[in-house]
């Protein structure tokens, strides 16, 4: 990836979206083998514990969720020595499952802290901060969100 920061951080937020969408949620998890997610209070770590959450959340057809992680309103501050670097953005999740028209599911925002390391830019921490608005998530998440 980029070394950029202006590219790299946006390149990591939709990178995820897109392996999520794919329904590669051990893809996605990847991105977190240098870092952690924090959901409810809870800090999960490695691969398989990231991998495993989400396969607890999401509901798949065929593999895939069926959804569009649209990441929007990235608010990137690099720290002073361009080590590191935190981001504020906003998700709304899209899906047409079967049976369901194409509908919006919900919206909510992250808070991402990164770090540059010899390899580039990577995830340090993602916190699923809250989720703003619900509409119908039955065909989404194997439990209630907000």
């Amino acid at each position: 990836m980029n070394d950029q920061p202006g590219i790299a951080i946006p390149n990591l937020l939709y990178t995820y979206a897109m392996r999520f969408d794919d329904g590669d949620f051990d893809g996605a998890a990847a991105l977190f083998d240098k870092g952690c997610v924090l959901a409810g209070g809870h800090r999960i770590e490695g691969r398989e514990g990231i991998t495993a959450m989400w396969a607890g959340w999401v509901k798949t057809y065929d593999g895939k969720p069926r959804t569009r992680h649209i990441t929007t309103n990235p608010i990137i501050a690099l720290d002073p020595d361009g080590k590191g670097a935190s981001c504020q953005s906003q998700w709304t999740v899209i899906q047409a499952a079967p049976g369901f028209a194409l509908q919006l599911v919900a919206s909510g925002r992250y808070a991402d802290r990164f770090a540059r390391d010899a390899e580039g830019w990577h995830f340090e921490t993602r916190e699923y901060l809250q989720t703003d608005l619900v509409g119908d998530w039955s065909a989404h998440t194997l439990q209630p969100l907000g």
